[in-house]
């Protein structure tokens, strides 16, 4: 969410930033929001005048009843009530403005970097750099649930009846090689020095609207029936979501966390044969990180932290490329992002693996995490990135690694993570 001084100095960057998403429909809020700030300026101005004239009445009925003015002061009285209602009225409709006015300022986008490619949809972000060689084969890779079946590790059939498309069984080699792949991923963080943290996996209301926009609430989040409660689509809403209401001393900063949680998403929509199995799912697991800074750190962070995703998967041989998300197609809130993508060489293509994007202030502002600062609090910025979400992950382990014998050499970091094996044997 945007500071309101802003919109208000800065209509025609706001208009033009919304223009640059491609989101024209929310232009008019624009104009709304500063209307109804300039009506809610005028009430609030009302309501100290009142204040003031409630003041210094009052302080004239104590001396005239020290005088024993009784009447005169019984008159002013009359007239303070008169105040009273008239500032009831007042605050109410002070109260009405300010809810109408954050309804709409959560409409509006945060501003984009002045780096971010202009673009309508993720066919217009921009390949930034690739790292390690992708290859090929001169043998055909199985899709990789084929791979799964044949090292008895997915039962999908089973969860179907269970819970039905969109979740899936791990069983054996394969339920094995998600945990070690979490557990190695945990322990990358914690020795880049984030403190490891699992969150809870549910969060109220408020936390969701703070974290994200109300489109991507809509698409993205399970609610509990009958509770203010919502299943978590990722660790950062709860992740970032414990700083809720909070002012933080600059001596503590930057706090710096990477969780693991199961994560619950309703991924509305059809979907084509590369995203069967395990690729896009209602239910998995992730390892998370996110940094909460000064503003004039987040940048640095940024970039810290997408360069770690491509590290870790550069440790698994795997070779991956970023990609700068475009404007259109960066959610509301974000104000720059970044794609890690992993090498499929059945498809011989780059895929989505993780995301790193750099929030600014606007989750703080909705959220209100301020630090302490010398002159007044100001607000913190907020960023997140993918550590490894297993399910992708896997799917780029098994191909990079799938050998014309069926078997799937494990990477060498995650050996001691699977008792010392060295490689998964077909069972079937």
């Amino acid at each position: 969410m945007l500071d309101i001084k802003f919109v208000r100095e800065n209509p025609e960057a706001v208009k033009e930033n919304i223009k640059k998403k491609f989101q024209n429909h929310k232009l008019g809020l624009v104009d709304e929001v500063i209307e109804l700030d300039k009506k809610n300026r005028e009430l609030k101005l009302k309501g100290d005048e009142l204040r003031n004239s409630r003041n210094s009445l009052s302080t004239q009925i104590g001396s005239l009843m020290r005088e024993g003015k009784k009447e005169e002061a019984e008159k002013i009285k009359a007239q303070v009530n008169e105040i009273n209602n008239d500032l009831a009225n007042n605050e109410v409709l002070e109260q009405e403005y300010s809810d109408k006015i954050k309804e709409k300022m959560m409409k509006i986008p945060n501003m984009i970097h002045d780096s971010v490619p202009i673009g309508e949809d993720d066919s217009k972000n921009v390949e930034i750099e690739k790292f390690g060689e992708p290859k090929v084969p001169n043998y055909e890779i199985p899709y990789h649930t084929d791979i799964m079946e044949s090292l008895c590790g997915i039962d999908l059939d089973s969860a179907r009846r269970v819970a039905g498309n969109g979740f899936y069984y791990l069983m054996g080699d394969i339920a094995r090689l998600h945990s070690a792949v979490i557990t190695y991923a945990r322990d990358f963080m914690i020795n880049k020095g984030f403190t490891y943290c699992i969150p809870p996996f549910m969060i109220r209301s408020d936390v969701v609207t703070g974290v994200m926009s109300f489109e991507e609430m809509d698409a993205m989040m399970y609610k509990i029936e009958g509770e203010d409660l919502f299943l978590i689509g990722t660790s950062e809403h709860s992740m970032i979501g414990k700083f809720k209401d909070q002012i933080l001393q600059k001596k503590d900063l930057p706090y710096t966390l990477t969780s693991y949680s199961p994560c619950f998403r309703k991924e509305k929509g059809a979907h084509g044969i590369e995203e069967r199995g395990v690729y896009r799912i209602h239910q998995f697991e992730k390892q998370e990180m996110i940094v909460v800074c000064e503003p004039e750190d987040s940048y640095n962070w940024y970039d810290k932290m997408w360069s770690y995703s491509v590290e870790l998967f550069r440790s698994l041989d795997i070779p991956v490329r970023t990609l700068e998300c475009c404007s259109g197609d960066l959610a509301d809130l974000k104000a720059k992002s970044l794609d890690v993508e992993a090498w499929s060489p059945r498809q011989q293509k780059y895929f989505e693996v993780c995301s790193c994007s750099n929030l600014t202030d606007a989750q703080a502002r909705r959220l209100g995490i301020r630090i302490k600062g010398e002159k007044g609090n100001y607000y913190a910025h907020t960023l997140n990135n993918t550590v490894i979400a297993p399910p992708r992950m896997l799917i780029a382990l098994l191909e990079n690694n799938y050998q014309e014998d069926g078997t799937v050499l494990i990477p060498k970091v995650l050996q001691p993570y699977m008792g010392g094996a060295t490689k998964l044997e077909p069972k079937k």
